[in-house]
């Protein structure tokens, strides 16, 4: 007989065994599409299966039709509930189809909630077991696999499974019931069909978004005044900042305007900049939203993908800490041989000791956010830039603090007092190796003394108005729910995700729809419990009691039936009321997300529309069939604006595509414009069919030139006085057009 080792995807079954076998590794495929091996490790035989997720998934027990309450749950096969899952049903047989070769199981599923209720439901519904030992590891690597091997624990994480098994039938709780009465209450009021949403935290979340909007419209502007006095590149503000009454500023413009200009102090200050902490997942997905726009979803993809590649560590943690057992000389020194870190591994490399600047933030799963050292092989231009800011922050938390100095200015004209200040680096310590995101106002001063009459070259009174609060980001928001204690670290990118699939939300810089609004304002006047953070943030302590021991997970779900089934009583009573405010913001929001202009054959409104038939989107005028004007979009999830092409005046759309950065596309066929962009496509086509380059691809590849001089001004920031090794190209270096070589120059 053999041991069984569990793992959640395809790519950590092959490491595993490839870092545990002693000899020949076989490998199988069952129904020719999921892998398993068979190996020997230290004269014991080994099988080692894949999940590709989760295999199991909350449904119905027995289905009664679309009506609430729903209490009555089970666990069942993900491919029997799902369609678009089917595919997980190959992987569940193939796990049944060996299981009856061993007689010991080890669950190496990832280390969390989430991977520990994958793979306690595997063991329990397919090895029919209620415990196996468990493999803890924070990296993919060989060297980390092995040491998980070797110091296995004896027992799974029970409390986690508990903890993690409770908040899903949570969730599913909430969100069939929430969900099914707001779409009930639509239909049942007007016929109309239209699936809303709502859960656990998504309400919470999308209250967060809806006050902030009707804080916007209901904002009034008040007018203020500033005087600014510019005077030998001095850029100078009255002290009194805003004006609320123009006389009171006009009076301080008149007295200012007669001078003289005199510097009546100078104040200098220098103060330290500490070095970032480690990433944890929160502080990534602002950094890259920061840094590149991409958002809080695809940071954590991307992060998913790096770490299953071996090339970071585990992404979802809350940790900024890394721990003194992690070897950081040795994943330094793995990461010198990439060229662009060479000279900064190096100049690291010869410190005495190395120390991160740790933050407060601890994981009792995982340690913050690190590379591994390993070079990545294939990584598009997203996937680089996330590697890169991963490395250059790991690194970055190693760093000298930097030395930063304030001067700031007090100039007195006719007894009005104006301030200017600068601030700039002294000492760059860790911004060298934060590199291009280290980015801080440089700005330094020109020398002047205490009593030097300055020249005015201009006073300026400037009109102004108090703005409106800022709207969200999607990695504001989920800032804001981490800071609420809503959701997990896990979660929180996927429940924004979902409020925009909702159409509740929309726009970079979050807009509430008419539909999120109504959802939102009908519930706070309904059911207020639905929105109310606090009960949210209740359930989330009581799942960390689950994990503590200190309560169990039938006693939370028991509490969760009851209020729901209080919460849906009243909703039901109120149903009608509800569903008509619904019903007439689902109309509204609906054109909002799909009408993009005007006819020009009819004067009918042209609407986004799906063909069910072709699997895509295209342009129709709602006057069909009396006007069958209709125009083709690009592949994408297309959204309106108000914008308008410049070439040709028609509606723009917005092209949203996965791992992409949005686009404006004009869906004129004879746009000047859009004429020459296929003719670019279909260029670019056939130089990628004939294996030639792109010239920006070109540009992309590092000259030896280019190289030479980098390498030189890394060498002057860090001298290092060993002898450099052979440069390495790095990943981005390697990018070649898809599917061909590149051809060699």
């Amino acid at each position: 007989m053999a041991e069984m080792i569990i793992t959640e995807k395809p790519s950590t079954a092959e490491k595993i065994s490839s870092a545990l076998a002693e000899g020949k590794m076989e490998k199988s495929v069952y129904s020719k599409k999921v892998p398993y091996y068979k190996f020997q490790h230290k004269g014991k035989q080994i099988i080692v299966v894949c999940a590709v997720g989760h295999l199991y998934t909350l449904a119905e027990r027995e289905k009664h039709g679309w009506t609430y309450p729903v209490f009555d749950v089970e666990w069942k096969p993900l491919g029997d509930v799902e369609k678009h899952a089917a595919y997980s049903k190959l992987y569940l047989n193939a796990i049944k189809s060996v299981v009856k070769e061993a007689d010991s199981f080890t669950i190496a599923t990832d280390y969390d909630v989430e991977g520990e209720v994958i793979g306690f439901n595997i063991l329990r519904f397919i090895c029919n077991k209620k415990d196996a030992k468990r493999m803890k590891f924070s990296t993919t690597t060989k060297d980390d696999l092995l040491e998980s091997y070797e110091h296995i624990m004896p027992h799974l994480d029970l409390l986690q499974a508990e903890a993690g098994l409770t908040r899903h039938e949570l969730d599913y709780y909430y969100g069939i019931n929430l969900s099914r009465a707001l779409t009930l209450s639509v239909k049942n009021a007007t016929g109309m069909f239209k699936i809303l949403s709502s859960g656990r935290v998504q309400g919470p979340a999308l209250k967060i978004l809806a006050e902030r909007e009707n804080a916007i419209r209901a904002f009034v502007p008040v007018p203020f005044w500033q005087v600014e006095l510019l005077a030998e590149g001095v850029d100078a503000w009255h002290e009194a900042d805003k004006f609320w009454e123009k006389p009171v500023a006009e009076t301080a413009f008149a007295n200012a305007k007669k001078g003289p200009a005199v510097v009546s102090k100078i104040e200098a200050s220098q103060f330290d900049q500490l070095p970032p902490h480690p990433f944890d997942l929160t502080a990534l997905q602002l950094e890259a939203y920061k840094q590149f726009g991409i958002s809080p979803k695809e940071t954590l993809e991307i992060a998913q993908y790096l770490y299953v590649n071996s090339y970071i560590s585990y992404p979802r943690t809350s940790s900024n800490q890394l721990p003194p057992s992690v070897d950081y000389k040795k994943i330094i020194t793995k990461l010198s041989k990439m060229f662009e870190y060479e000279a900064l591994c190096k100049a690291l490399l010869a410190r005495k000791s190395l120390a991160p600047n740790n933050g407060p933030k601890t994981d009792p799963a995982h340690p913050a956010i690190y590379f591994t050292g390993e070079t990545p092989k294939e990584l598009d231009e997203r996937q680089v830039k996330i590697f890169d800011l991963i490395v250059r922050r790991t690194l970055a938390s190693f760093g000298d603090k930097a030395k930063r100095e304030t001067v700031s200015v007090e100039i007195d004209s006719n007894n009005e007092k104006f301030w200017a200040s600068g601030t700039r680096t002294i000492e760059p310590g860790w911004h060298q190796l934060y590199g291009p995101y280290a980015k801080f106002e440089e700005k330094e001063m020109p020398k002047l003394e205490q009593g030097q009459k300055l020249k005015v070259d201009e006073l300026k009174m400037h009109d102004k108005e108090t703005q409106p609060p800022k709207r969200y980001t999607a990695a504001s928001l989920v800032k804001a729910l981490e800071a609420k204690g809503l959701g997990t670290k896990a979660t929180r990118s996927e429940i924004v995700d979902n409020l925009f699939k909702r159409n509740y939300v929309r726009g970079t810089a979050i807009e509430v729809t008419e539909l999120g609004l109504a959802t939102t304002g009908a519930l706070e006047k309904y059911c207020p419990e639905i929105l109310d953070e606090k009960l949210t943030r209740k359930f989330e302590k009581e799942m960390d009691l689950i994990k503590e021991g200190k309560t169990k997970g039938a006693s939370v779900l028991e509490k969760a039936r009851d209020v729901l089934t209080k919460v849906l009583a009243k909703f039901r009573a109120n149903e009608k009321a509800i569903g008509d405010g619904l019903s007439v913001a689902t109309k509204i929001t609906r054109d909002q997300e799909t009408i993009v202009g005007t006819c020009p054959n009819c004067g009918g409104n042209l609407r986004i529309l799906f063909s069910k038939r072709f699997k895509s989107y295209f342009i129709a005028c709602n006057k069909y069939p009396d006007c069958k004007t209709t125009y083709s979009l690009t592949y994408g999830l297309p959204k309106p604006t108000d914008k308008k092409c410049p070439e040709c005046g028609f509606p723009l759309v917005l092209i949203i595509r996965a791992g992409k950065r949005p686009f404006e596309f004009c869906f004129n066929r004879l746009c000047p414009k859009r004429v020459e962009w296929k003719k670019q496509q279909e260029q670019k086509k056939k130089d990628e069919e004939q294996g030639v380059l792109s010239h920006a691809e070109l540009l992309k590849q590092p000259s030896v030139e280019a190289k030479a001089e980098a390498k030189a001004h890394e060498k002057k920031l860090f001298p290092v006085q060993k002898k450099a090794e052979k440069p390495v190209k790095s990943p981005a270096a390697r990018k070649v057009p898809a599917k061909k070589k590149a051809v060699k120059k």
